[in-house]
């Protein structure tokens, strides 16, 4: 049942235990495992997916709720891939975490219109030190750039603007790594919520007119992206960037800019940043995500180690056959004070254990991060 609600997101209870140690150590042990991914087999994952699975049956109250309706608890359910998964709209109704109000140190919302109400995934240090070490370890391994070798832009707003956006907060995580200034962002939120560019500082940050002819890694939503490719083309501007110049878009028109396949985004984007498409990543993450998922320009997503991406039919609930097209689910061990199983709202084609990413489903919710609001 892909899009169960209970009635129970009135007067829910509280959590008032403090935080679980279980829960805790759980943590840690995979934040020792990730810096070793290859040692996380189908064997380990079931048997890591299973013991958080009973974890968070024990200390979310909305999630056990969840579980005990749908009789799928832990002393029935054998595999992980029978845990049952919570669709992303339930984040906006319920507050799906083991975390009492005065153990959490940050909430990420869901970007969406300013209309709509956002989900909310809650985060403490613990929760916030494991996602930052599995963001670091996947986002390395596929994006082949190092700090120390090339100039990170960041088509964003700065963090202190978006404190509530997950993809801001990544890339202040990959800042940091990368020990560069905080001038690294771009990007501004307007008086109305919306996301706009700094061109005038894209130029500067990217400054094609340089005797230092150092690498870019430019990271940014498709939407920024759009903006900034319109400017050139406005300006009758084409920049040749460094040899290996990455840049790593994540998607997300969402109302706000005209959209475009991802084929002839990325053959613009050659086109005036001099960028080749084969040094193109594309990013897939979300706010009621730990983990992100990332395609080559024209390749398949794929998740780390520590996750499992499904390709699910709306009609039997049961996973698609290799190149067939369902609904993308994912179960992310890093989840680990909030749902680890989660449901979401877009549609893609099963590529083996990657999937091709379609798009929203028609009946969903525009989001996206480029209509994050602070």
């Amino acid at each position: 049942m892909l899009n169960f609600l209970p009635a129970v997101a009135e007067n829910q209870p509280e959590n008032k235990h403090r935080m679980n140690p279980e829960l805790s150590s759980f943590a840690a042990r995979l934040r020792g495992m990730i810096s070793h991914p290859d040692t996380i087999g189908d064997e380990q994952f079931n048997s890591l997916a299973l013991e958080l699975f009973a974890l968070q049956f024990q200390n979310n109250v909305a999630f056990r709720i969840i579980c005990e309706v749908r009789k799928l608890t832990p002393q029935v359910v054998e595999h992980w891939t029978q845990i049952p998964a919570v669709t992303t709209s339930v984040f906006k109704e319920l507050e799906l975490t083991s975390l009492a109000a005065d153990e959490r140190t940050a909430v990420f919302h869901s970007s969406g219109t300013t209309e709509q109400k956002p989900s909310r995934h809650f985060h403490c240090a613990e929760s916030l030190a494991l996602y930052e070490t599995g963001l670091w370890e996947w986002f390395q391994q596929n994006c082949g750039v190092r700090s120390a070798e090339c100039e990170l832009v960041c088509l964003t707003p700065p963090p202190e603007q978006a404190p509530h956006s997950s993809l801001v907060h990544m890339f202040e995580t990959i800042r940091k790594k990368f020990a560069a200034s905080k001038d690294v962002f771009n990007g501004r939120i307007s008086d109305d919520g919306v996301w706009t560019l700094d061109f005038d500082a894209v130029l500067a940050a990217l400054n094609p007119q340089s005797a230092i002819a150092n690498p870019k890694l430019i990271l940014g939503t498709a939407f920024s992206f759009v903006h900034l490719l319109d400017f050139l083309a406005e300006k009758d501007l084409r920049l040749q960037l460094p040899e290996n110049t990455r840049v790593m878009e994540t998607g997300g028109y969402k109302n706000r800019s005209r959209s475009m396949p991802k084929a002839e985004l990325h053959a613009l984007i050659e086109k005036f940043l001099g960028v080749p498409r084969e040094s193109i990543i594309c990013e897939y993450g979300m706010s009621e995500l730990s983990s992100q998922g990332y395609a080559g320009s024209a390749g398949a997503f794929h998740f780390p180690p520590w996750a499992r991406a499904r390709i699910i039919s709306p009609e039997t609930g049961r996973e698609v056959a290799d190149g067939e097209t369902g609904f993308i689910r994912i179960f992310d061990l890093t989840n680990v004070f909030s749902v680890a199983a989660v449901q979401t709202e877009d549609l893609g084609i099963r590529r083996g254990d990657g999937f091709e990413l379609l798009g929203r489903a028609q009946l969903a919710e525009p989001r996206g991060c480029s209509l994050m609001t602070a």
